[in-house]
Protein backbone atom coordinates (compact mmCIF):
# COMPACT_ATOMS: atom_id res chain seq x y z
CA UNK A 1 0.00 0.00 0.00
CA UNK A 2 1.56 3.60 -1.26
CA UNK A 3 1.23 6.34 0.90
CA UNK A 4 0.42 9.37 -1.68
CA UNK A 5 0.36 13.41 -0.99
CA UNK A 6 -1.13 16.23 -2.49
CA UNK A 7 -0.31 18.55 -4.52
CA UNK A 8 -0.99 22.21 -4.36
CA UNK A 9 1.21 25.05 -4.97
CA UNK A 10 3.66 22.61 -6.84
CA UNK A 11 4.63 20.87 -3.84
CA UNK A 12 3.36 17.58 -2.65
CA UNK A 13 2.29 17.58 1.26
CA UNK A 14 0.77 16.07 3.85
CA UNK A 15 -2.69 17.12 5.41
CA UNK A 16 -2.23 20.03 8.40
CA UNK A 17 -3.56 17.61 10.73
CA UNK A 18 -1.39 14.36 9.28
CA UNK A 19 -4.09 12.22 8.91
CA UNK A 20 -5.33 9.95 6.13
CA UNK A 21 -7.23 7.88 4.27
CA UNK A 22 -7.48 4.48 3.08
CA UNK A 23 -8.12 3.78 -0.20
CA UNK A 24 -9.87 0.12 -1.11
CA UNK A 25 -9.41 -1.74 -4.42
CA UNK A 26 -13.50 -2.66 -4.93
CA UNK A 27 -12.70 -6.34 -6.42
CA UNK A 28 -11.72 -7.46 -2.87
CA UNK A 29 -11.60 -4.48 -0.30
CA UNK A 30 -7.82 -4.52 -0.13
CA UNK A 31 -6.02 -1.59 0.68
CA UNK A 32 -4.08 0.15 -2.34
CA UNK A 33 -3.24 3.32 -0.67
CA UNK A 34 -3.60 6.29 1.86
CA UNK A 35 -3.94 9.74 0.95
CA UNK A 36 -4.19 12.61 2.92
CA UNK A 37 -7.30 13.65 4.91
CA UNK A 38 -7.49 17.40 3.73
CA UNK A 39 -9.55 19.59 5.49
CA UNK A 40 -10.70 23.25 5.70
CA UNK A 41 -7.17 24.81 6.34
CA UNK A 42 -5.67 22.72 3.08
CA UNK A 43 -8.58 24.14 1.10
CA UNK A 44 -7.72 27.52 2.16
CA UNK A 45 -3.90 26.97 1.52
CA UNK A 46 -4.37 25.59 -2.13
CA UNK A 47 -7.03 28.39 -2.97
CA UNK A 48 -4.65 31.27 -1.70
CA UNK A 49 -1.96 29.45 -3.72
CA UNK A 50 -4.55 29.15 -6.71
CA UNK A 51 -5.28 33.39 -6.45
CA UNK A 52 -1.85 34.17 -5.77
CA UNK A 53 -0.87 32.48 -9.22
CA UNK A 54 -3.76 33.88 -11.58
CA UNK A 55 -3.61 36.81 -10.23
CA UNK A 56 0.33 36.84 -10.93
CA UNK A 57 2.63 38.42 -13.65
CA UNK A 58 3.66 35.09 -14.61
CA UNK A 59 0.36 33.68 -15.27
CA UNK A 60 -0.86 37.09 -17.22
CA UNK A 61 2.23 36.21 -19.20
CA UNK A 62 1.56 32.85 -20.55
CA UNK A 63 -0.43 33.71 -23.63
CA UNK A 64 -3.56 31.45 -24.91
CA UNK A 65 -1.51 29.60 -27.67
CA UNK A 66 1.06 28.91 -24.79
CA UNK A 67 -1.92 27.58 -22.30
CA UNK A 68 -3.09 25.42 -25.67
CA UNK A 69 0.81 23.96 -26.07
CA UNK A 70 0.44 22.80 -22.37
CA UNK A 71 -3.05 20.62 -22.51
CA UNK A 72 -1.53 19.24 -25.76
CA UNK A 73 1.30 17.97 -24.04
CA UNK A 74 -0.73 16.66 -21.30
CA UNK A 75 -2.87 14.71 -23.79
CA UNK A 76 0.44 13.42 -25.08
CA UNK A 77 1.39 12.27 -21.70
CA UNK A 78 -1.37 10.83 -21.06
CA UNK A 79 -1.37 8.53 -24.08
CA UNK A 80 2.18 7.59 -23.33
CA UNK A 81 1.11 6.18 -19.77
CA UNK A 82 -2.25 4.70 -20.95
CA UNK A 83 -0.98 1.59 -19.16
CA UNK A 84 -0.40 2.68 -16.01
CA UNK A 85 -3.60 4.65 -16.19
CA UNK A 86 -6.21 2.08 -17.26
CA UNK A 87 -4.78 0.06 -14.90
CA UNK A 88 -4.61 2.68 -11.88
CA UNK A 89 -8.52 3.87 -12.64
CA UNK A 90 -9.26 -0.24 -12.78
CA UNK A 91 -7.99 -0.32 -9.05
CA UNK A 92 -9.55 2.40 -8.08
CA UNK A 93 -12.87 2.30 -9.20
CA UNK A 94 -13.18 -1.49 -10.14
CA UNK A 95 -14.53 -1.02 -13.99
CA UNK A 96 -13.31 -3.07 -16.57
CA UNK A 97 -9.67 -2.82 -17.67
CA UNK A 98 -10.94 -1.91 -21.79
CA UNK A 99 -13.65 0.21 -20.12
CA UNK A 100 -10.29 2.27 -18.25
CA UNK A 101 -8.75 2.37 -21.17
CA UNK A 102 -11.49 3.77 -23.16
CA UNK A 103 -11.71 6.41 -20.15
CA UNK A 104 -7.95 7.27 -20.67
CA UNK A 105 -8.64 8.27 -24.48
CA UNK A 106 -11.06 10.09 -23.37
CA UNK A 107 -8.90 11.99 -20.70
CA UNK A 108 -6.77 12.69 -23.66
CA UNK A 109 -8.87 13.75 -25.98
CA UNK A 110 -10.28 16.54 -23.56
CA UNK A 111 -6.78 17.93 -23.09
CA UNK A 112 -6.35 17.54 -26.95
CA UNK A 113 -9.89 19.64 -27.57
CA UNK A 114 -9.29 22.37 -25.54
CA UNK A 115 -5.33 22.38 -26.22
CA UNK A 116 -6.65 23.39 -29.82
CA UNK A 117 -9.58 25.72 -28.39
CA UNK A 118 -7.59 27.69 -25.57
CA UNK A 119 -6.70 31.00 -28.53
CA UNK A 120 -9.77 30.47 -30.03
CA UNK A 121 -12.35 32.10 -26.98
CA UNK A 122 -13.41 35.18 -28.87
CA UNK A 123 -15.88 37.86 -27.96
CA UNK A 124 -17.78 39.84 -30.71
CA UNK A 125 -18.65 43.74 -32.07
CA UNK A 126 -22.20 45.12 -31.72
CA UNK A 127 -23.52 48.11 -33.89
CA UNK A 128 -24.18 50.68 -31.19
CA UNK A 129 -24.39 54.01 -33.03
CA UNK A 130 -21.94 55.86 -35.45
CA UNK A 131 -19.28 56.86 -33.09
CA UNK A 132 -19.03 53.99 -30.83
CA UNK A 133 -17.06 50.41 -31.16
CA UNK A 134 -18.53 48.39 -28.53
CA UNK A 135 -17.66 44.69 -28.58
CA UNK A 136 -17.74 42.03 -25.73
CA UNK A 137 -14.16 40.39 -24.97
CA UNK A 138 -14.63 36.63 -22.34
CA UNK A 139 -12.35 36.85 -19.00
CA UNK A 140 -11.34 34.10 -16.68
CA UNK A 141 -13.47 33.93 -13.75
CA UNK A 142 -10.46 33.70 -11.64
CA UNK A 143 -10.04 30.86 -9.52
CA UNK A 144 -12.39 27.18 -10.30
CA UNK A 145 -13.20 24.62 -7.68
CA UNK A 146 -14.01 20.86 -9.05
CA UNK A 147 -15.64 18.39 -6.62
CA UNK A 148 -15.21 15.10 -8.89
CA UNK A 149 -17.31 11.80 -8.62
CA UNK A 150 -15.68 8.34 -7.72
CA UNK A 151 -17.12 6.68 -11.09
CA UNK A 152 -15.00 8.19 -14.30
CA UNK A 153 -12.67 10.21 -12.48
CA UNK A 154 -9.97 10.50 -15.11
CA UNK A 155 -12.45 11.64 -17.63
CA UNK A 156 -14.65 13.68 -15.33
CA UNK A 157 -10.97 15.50 -13.99
CA UNK A 158 -10.01 16.13 -17.10
CA UNK A 159 -12.83 17.47 -19.00
CA UNK A 160 -13.41 20.56 -16.27
CA UNK A 161 -9.43 21.49 -15.53
CA UNK A 162 -9.00 21.44 -19.48
CA UNK A 163 -11.77 23.44 -19.91
CA UNK A 164 -11.01 26.13 -16.98
CA UNK A 165 -7.12 26.31 -17.71
CA UNK A 166 -7.86 26.59 -21.49
CA UNK A 167 -9.87 29.74 -20.35
CA UNK A 168 -7.28 31.27 -18.06
CA UNK A 169 -8.17 29.80 -14.98
CA UNK A 170 -6.49 28.50 -11.68
CA UNK A 171 -7.73 24.80 -10.64
CA UNK A 172 -8.31 23.68 -7.15
CA UNK A 173 -9.79 20.04 -7.55
CA UNK A 174 -11.31 17.84 -4.57
CA UNK A 175 -11.63 14.15 -5.86
CA UNK A 176 -13.36 11.35 -4.23
CA UNK A 177 -11.93 9.80 -1.27
CA UNK A 178 -12.82 6.15 -2.79
CA UNK A 179 -11.29 6.91 -6.24
CA UNK A 180 -8.65 9.66 -6.33
CA UNK A 181 -5.41 7.97 -7.55
CA UNK A 182 -5.75 8.77 -11.49
CA UNK A 183 -6.50 12.79 -10.62
CA UNK A 184 -2.77 12.65 -8.39
CA UNK A 185 -1.27 10.70 -11.09
CA UNK A 186 -2.55 14.15 -13.57
CA UNK A 187 -1.17 16.47 -10.96
CA UNK A 188 1.92 14.46 -11.67
CA UNK A 189 1.82 15.07 -14.93
CA UNK A 190 1.11 18.99 -14.67
CA UNK A 191 4.10 18.46 -12.21
CA UNK A 192 6.60 17.75 -14.96
CA UNK A 193 5.04 20.25 -17.32
CA UNK A 194 5.36 24.17 -17.42
CA UNK A 195 2.61 25.02 -15.73
CA UNK A 196 2.92 27.35 -13.14
CA UNK A 197 2.45 26.45 -9.35
CA UNK A 198 -0.60 27.10 -8.19
CA UNK A 199 -2.99 26.76 -11.17
CA UNK A 200 -3.72 23.05 -10.88
CA UNK A 201 -4.01 21.81 -7.64
CA UNK A 202 -5.51 18.65 -5.94
CA UNK A 203 -7.00 18.34 -1.98
CA UNK A 204 -7.88 14.95 -0.92
CA UNK A 205 -10.51 14.39 1.64
CA UNK A 206 -13.86 13.55 2.31
CA UNK A 207 -16.84 15.24 0.45
CA UNK A 208 -18.16 16.69 3.79
CA UNK A 209 -14.80 18.15 4.65
CA UNK A 210 -12.60 19.28 2.02
CA UNK A 211 -15.42 19.78 -0.26
CA UNK A 212 -17.56 20.96 1.88
CA UNK A 213 -14.83 23.66 2.68
CA UNK A 214 -14.31 24.13 -1.12
CA UNK A 215 -17.68 24.70 -2.29
CA UNK A 216 -18.00 26.98 0.65
CA UNK A 217 -14.68 29.04 0.23
CA UNK A 218 -15.14 32.95 0.07
CA UNK A 219 -12.54 33.07 -2.58
CA UNK A 220 -13.76 30.48 -4.95
CA UNK A 221 -14.97 32.33 -8.45
CA UNK A 222 -17.15 28.80 -9.48
CA UNK A 223 -17.64 25.45 -8.56
CA UNK A 224 -17.88 22.62 -10.95
CA UNK A 225 -19.67 19.58 -9.22
CA UNK A 226 -21.14 15.58 -10.49
CA UNK A 227 -22.43 13.90 -8.05
CA UNK A 228 -26.10 12.77 -6.19
CA UNK A 229 -29.37 15.34 -6.54
CA UNK A 230 -29.00 15.61 -2.62
CA UNK A 231 -24.99 16.57 -2.62
CA UNK A 232 -25.89 19.12 -5.35
CA UNK A 233 -28.27 20.91 -3.36
CA UNK A 234 -25.74 21.19 -0.67
CA UNK A 235 -23.10 22.58 -2.87
CA UNK A 236 -25.51 25.08 -4.30
CA UNK A 237 -26.36 26.40 -1.12
CA UNK A 238 -22.85 26.99 -0.25
CA UNK A 239 -21.89 28.38 -3.20
CA UNK A 240 -25.45 30.94 -2.78
CA UNK A 241 -23.70 32.02 0.55
CA UNK A 242 -21.10 33.55 -1.76
CA UNK A 243 -22.74 34.40 -4.80
CA UNK A 244 -20.53 32.22 -6.64
CA UNK A 245 -21.78 30.28 -10.17
CA UNK A 246 -22.26 26.42 -10.29
CA UNK A 247 -22.60 24.06 -12.66
CA UNK A 248 -24.10 20.58 -11.63
CA UNK A 249 -24.25 17.35 -13.58
CA UNK A 250 -26.53 15.45 -11.18
CA UNK A 251 -28.35 12.03 -11.53
CA UNK A 252 -30.68 10.59 -13.93
CA UNK A 253 -32.94 7.99 -14.99
CA UNK A 254 -32.19 7.70 -19.21
CA UNK A 255 -34.76 6.09 -21.15
CA UNK A 256 -33.91 4.06 -24.10
CA UNK A 257 -37.41 4.37 -26.22
CA UNK A 258 -37.48 1.24 -28.08
CA UNK A 259 -40.57 1.23 -31.58
CA UNK A 260 -41.09 -1.59 -33.27
CA UNK A 261 -39.51 -0.40 -36.42
CA UNK A 262 -35.78 -0.43 -35.12
CA UNK A 263 -32.77 -2.22 -35.81
CA UNK A 264 -33.58 -4.58 -33.62
CA UNK A 265 -29.57 -6.28 -32.72
CA UNK A 266 -28.14 -2.74 -33.04
CA UNK A 267 -30.89 -1.68 -30.13
CA UNK A 268 -30.35 -4.47 -28.43
CA UNK A 269 -26.28 -4.19 -28.28
CA UNK A 270 -26.16 -0.35 -27.44
CA UNK A 271 -28.91 -0.99 -24.70
CA UNK A 272 -26.93 -3.66 -22.83
CA UNK A 273 -24.11 -1.45 -22.56
CA UNK A 274 -25.85 1.51 -21.74
CA UNK A 275 -26.97 -0.37 -18.27
CA UNK A 276 -23.64 -2.69 -17.75
CA UNK A 277 -21.09 0.01 -18.17
CA UNK A 278 -19.11 0.39 -14.88
CA UNK A 279 -21.75 -1.96 -13.64
CA UNK A 280 -24.34 0.52 -13.76
CA UNK A 281 -22.86 3.11 -11.79
CA UNK A 282 -22.91 6.10 -14.41
CA UNK A 283 -25.03 8.93 -14.31
CA UNK A 284 -26.39 8.38 -17.82
CA UNK A 285 -27.22 5.24 -17.68
CA UNK A 286 -29.66 3.52 -19.80
CA UNK A 287 -31.70 2.59 -17.14
CA UNK A 288 -34.98 2.17 -18.48
CA UNK A 289 -36.29 0.58 -21.41
CA UNK A 290 -39.84 1.87 -22.94
CA UNK A 291 -40.62 -0.60 -25.15
CA UNK A 292 -43.36 -0.77 -27.68
CA UNK A 293 -46.12 -3.69 -26.31
CA UNK A 294 -45.69 -5.92 -29.88
CA UNK A 295 -42.10 -6.24 -29.70
CA UNK A 296 -41.60 -6.53 -25.93
CA UNK A 297 -41.76 -10.22 -25.23
CA UNK A 298 -39.42 -11.05 -27.89
CA UNK A 299 -36.93 -7.92 -27.12
CA UNK A 300 -36.44 -8.79 -23.70
CA UNK A 301 -36.40 -11.98 -23.78
CA UNK A 302 -33.75 -11.95 -25.93
CA UNK A 303 -31.82 -8.86 -23.58
CA UNK A 304 -32.61 -12.26 -20.93
CA UNK A 305 -30.28 -13.97 -22.78
CA UNK A 306 -26.87 -11.21 -23.35
CA UNK A 307 -27.90 -10.68 -19.35
CA UNK A 308 -27.34 -14.08 -18.25
CA UNK A 309 -24.17 -14.61 -20.61
CA UNK A 310 -22.39 -11.44 -19.01
CA UNK A 311 -19.14 -12.17 -17.38
CA UNK A 312 -18.83 -11.13 -13.80
CA UNK A 313 -15.28 -10.47 -11.43
CA UNK A 314 -12.35 -8.01 -10.96
CA UNK A 315 -12.12 -5.46 -13.55
CA UNK A 316 -8.45 -6.14 -13.73
CA UNK A 317 -9.54 -9.50 -15.65
CA UNK A 318 -11.37 -7.51 -18.22
CA UNK A 319 -14.41 -9.09 -17.63
CA UNK A 320 -18.41 -7.52 -18.64
CA UNK A 321 -19.60 -6.31 -15.44
CA UNK A 322 -16.63 -5.61 -12.18
CA UNK A 323 -17.27 -4.74 -8.46
CA UNK A 324 -19.48 -2.04 -7.25
CA UNK A 325 -17.28 0.52 -5.83
CA UNK A 326 -18.45 0.22 -2.33
CA UNK A 327 -20.18 -1.28 0.62
CA UNK A 328 -22.56 1.53 1.24
CA UNK A 329 -23.46 2.02 -2.65
CA UNK A 330 -24.17 -1.74 -2.57
CA UNK A 331 -26.76 -1.46 0.31
CA UNK A 332 -28.43 1.06 -1.64
CA UNK A 333 -28.84 -1.45 -4.61
CA UNK A 334 -29.68 -3.90 -2.39
CA UNK A 335 -32.78 -1.61 -0.95
CA UNK A 336 -33.73 -1.52 -4.84
CA UNK A 337 -33.77 -5.09 -5.78
CA UNK A 338 -35.84 -5.92 -2.10
CA UNK A 339 -38.30 -3.77 -3.78
CA UNK A 340 -37.81 -5.15 -7.30
CA UNK A 341 -39.27 -8.37 -5.37
CA UNK A 342 -42.51 -7.08 -4.47
CA UNK A 343 -43.47 -4.89 -7.02
CA UNK A 344 -42.21 -6.14 -10.07
CA UNK A 345 -41.31 -9.48 -11.97
CA UNK A 346 -37.21 -9.92 -11.83
CA UNK A 347 -36.41 -11.87 -14.73
CA UNK A 348 -33.04 -11.86 -14.35
CA UNK A 349 -29.87 -11.24 -12.11
CA UNK A 350 -30.92 -9.73 -8.81
CA UNK A 351 -28.36 -11.35 -6.35
CA UNK A 352 -25.21 -10.61 -5.00
CA UNK A 353 -22.20 -13.07 -6.61
CA UNK A 354 -19.29 -13.84 -4.46
CA UNK A 355 -16.25 -14.31 -6.69
CA UNK A 356 -13.65 -16.85 -5.51
CA UNK A 357 -10.51 -15.08 -4.09
CA UNK A 358 -12.83 -11.69 -3.76
CA UNK A 359 -15.20 -12.99 -1.69
CA UNK A 360 -14.75 -9.19 0.02
CA UNK A 361 -15.80 -7.61 -2.88
CA UNK A 362 -19.23 -6.41 -3.78
CA UNK A 363 -20.20 -8.00 -7.56
CA UNK A 364 -23.99 -8.03 -8.21
CA UNK A 365 -25.52 -9.62 -11.03
CA UNK A 366 -27.30 -7.81 -14.33
CA UNK A 367 -30.65 -7.35 -13.60
CA UNK A 368 -34.09 -6.99 -15.78
CA UNK A 369 -37.09 -5.86 -13.72
CA UNK A 370 -40.24 -6.58 -15.53
CA UNK A 371 -44.00 -5.30 -14.90
CA UNK A 372 -43.01 -2.54 -13.22
CA UNK A 373 -45.40 0.60 -12.36
CA UNK A 374 -44.15 3.71 -13.95
CA UNK A 375 -44.39 5.25 -10.21
CA UNK A 376 -42.49 2.78 -8.36
CA UNK A 377 -38.84 4.17 -7.13
CA UNK A 378 -37.99 1.39 -9.09
CA UNK A 379 -39.02 3.66 -12.36
CA UNK A 380 -38.43 6.93 -10.66
CA UNK A 381 -35.16 6.91 -8.24
CA UNK A 382 -31.75 6.40 -9.89
CA UNK A 383 -29.96 3.08 -8.55
CA UNK A 384 -26.67 3.31 -9.92
CA UNK A 385 -26.25 -0.43 -10.67
CA UNK A 386 -26.46 -2.74 -13.49
CA UNK A 387 -30.39 -2.83 -12.87
CA UNK A 388 -32.62 -2.14 -15.87
CA UNK A 389 -36.57 -1.45 -15.64
CA UNK A 390 -39.28 -2.57 -17.99
CA UNK A 391 -41.66 -0.26 -19.44
CA UNK A 392 -44.25 -0.97 -22.26
CA UNK A 393 -46.20 1.84 -24.16
CA UNK A 394 -48.62 1.42 -27.42
CA UNK A 395 -48.78 4.67 -28.71
CA UNK A 396 -45.56 7.19 -29.29
CA UNK A 397 -47.39 9.96 -26.60
CA UNK A 398 -47.52 7.15 -24.49
CA UNK A 399 -43.64 6.59 -24.71
CA UNK A 400 -43.46 10.52 -24.90
CA UNK A 401 -44.88 10.72 -21.67
CA UNK A 402 -43.24 7.39 -19.55
CA UNK A 403 -39.93 8.98 -20.60
CA UNK A 404 -40.57 12.93 -19.39
CA UNK A 405 -42.25 11.14 -16.14
CA UNK A 406 -39.24 11.28 -13.66
CA UNK A 407 -37.36 14.20 -11.96
CA UNK A 408 -34.47 13.57 -13.94
CA UNK A 409 -33.37 14.45 -17.90
CA UNK A 410 -30.43 13.74 -18.36
CA UNK A 411 -29.96 11.29 -21.69
CA UNK A 412 -32.39 10.05 -23.71
CA UNK A 413 -32.22 7.27 -26.77
CA UNK A 414 -34.35 6.59 -29.21
CA UNK A 415 -35.20 3.63 -31.53
CA UNK A 416 -36.82 3.85 -34.47
CA UNK A 417 -36.25 3.75 -38.52
CA UNK A 418 -38.79 6.46 -38.69
CA UNK A 419 -37.01 9.72 -39.18
CA UNK A 420 -39.99 11.50 -38.70
CA UNK A 421 -41.05 10.32 -35.68
CA UNK A 422 -37.54 10.57 -34.33
CA UNK A 423 -37.40 14.13 -34.90
CA UNK A 424 -40.75 14.58 -33.48
CA UNK A 425 -39.84 12.23 -30.04
CA UNK A 426 -36.46 13.97 -29.61
CA UNK A 427 -38.10 17.92 -29.78
CA UNK A 428 -40.54 16.54 -27.05
CA UNK A 429 -38.48 14.70 -24.52
CA UNK A 430 -37.20 16.42 -21.64
CA UNK A 431 -33.47 15.37 -21.58
CA UNK A 432 -29.94 17.44 -21.92
CA UNK A 433 -29.12 14.75 -24.64
CA UNK A 434 -30.49 13.22 -27.40
CA UNK A 435 -29.25 10.30 -29.18
CA UNK A 436 -31.32 8.86 -32.26
CA UNK A 437 -30.00 4.70 -33.03
CA UNK A 438 -27.13 5.45 -30.64
CA UNK A 439 -26.21 5.43 -27.20
CA UNK A 440 -23.18 8.04 -26.59
CA UNK A 441 -21.68 8.62 -29.39
CA UNK A 442 -18.19 7.51 -28.55
CA UNK A 443 -17.93 10.01 -25.72
CA UNK A 444 -19.05 12.73 -27.54
CA UNK A 445 -16.29 15.16 -26.11
CA UNK A 446 -17.76 18.14 -28.23
CA UNK A 447 -20.80 17.50 -27.69
CA UNK A 448 -22.64 19.51 -24.83
CA UNK A 449 -23.81 17.57 -21.61
CA UNK A 450 -25.93 18.29 -19.17
CA UNK A 451 -29.65 17.54 -17.63
CA UNK A 452 -32.69 19.15 -17.08
CA UNK A 453 -34.75 19.16 -13.88
CA UNK A 454 -33.17 17.33 -11.28
CA UNK A 455 -30.32 16.20 -13.40
CA UNK A 456 -28.43 20.26 -12.99
CA UNK A 457 -27.86 22.67 -14.51
CA UNK A 458 -24.75 24.15 -17.12
CA UNK A 459 -23.44 22.31 -20.07
CA UNK A 460 -19.84 20.28 -19.35
CA UNK A 461 -17.81 19.20 -22.70
CA UNK A 462 -17.55 20.97 -26.24
CA UNK A 463 -17.11 24.44 -26.93
CA UNK A 464 -20.40 25.11 -24.58
CA UNK A 465 -18.50 24.40 -21.63
CA UNK A 466 -15.88 27.14 -22.53
CA UNK A 467 -19.07 29.78 -20.92
CA UNK A 468 -18.89 28.02 -17.45
CA UNK A 469 -15.01 28.76 -17.09
CA UNK A 470 -15.43 32.29 -18.78
CA UNK A 471 -17.28 35.97 -17.92
CA UNK A 472 -18.14 38.42 -20.09
CA UNK A 473 -17.04 41.92 -20.02
CA UNK A 474 -18.97 44.33 -22.52
CA UNK A 475 -16.47 47.63 -23.48
CA UNK A 476 -18.18 50.71 -25.88
CA UNK A 477 -15.37 53.35 -26.80
CA UNK A 478 -16.76 56.61 -28.17
CA UNK A 479 -14.25 57.70 -30.49
CA UNK A 480 -16.06 60.28 -32.42
CA UNK A 481 -19.28 63.09 -31.99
Amino acid sequence: MKKRKMYVDGKWIDSKSGEAITVFNPANYEPIAQVPRGNSEDVNDAVEAARRTFESQQWRNVKPHERGYILLEMAKRIRECKDELARLETLDVGKPLSQSYADVEAAARYFEFYGGVADKIMGETIPVEPGILDYTIREPLGVTAHIIPWNYPIQISSRSAAAAIAAGNAVVMKPAEDAPLTTLKLAEFFDELNLPNGIFNVVTGFGHEAGAALALHPDIDHVTFTGSVETGISVMQAAAKNVVPVTLELGGKSPNIVFSDCDKEKALHWIVKSIIQNAGQTCSAGSRLIIEKSIKDSFVEALVERFKNMTIGPGIEDVDIGPIISKKQFDIIQNFLSIAEREGKILVGGRRVMIPGNEKGYYVQPTIVDEVDANSPLAQEEIFGPVLTVLTFESEEEAIQMANGTKFGLVTGIWTSDVKRAHRVAERVQSGQVFINNYGAGGGIQMPFGGYKRSGFGREKGLEALRNYTQLKNIALKYSD
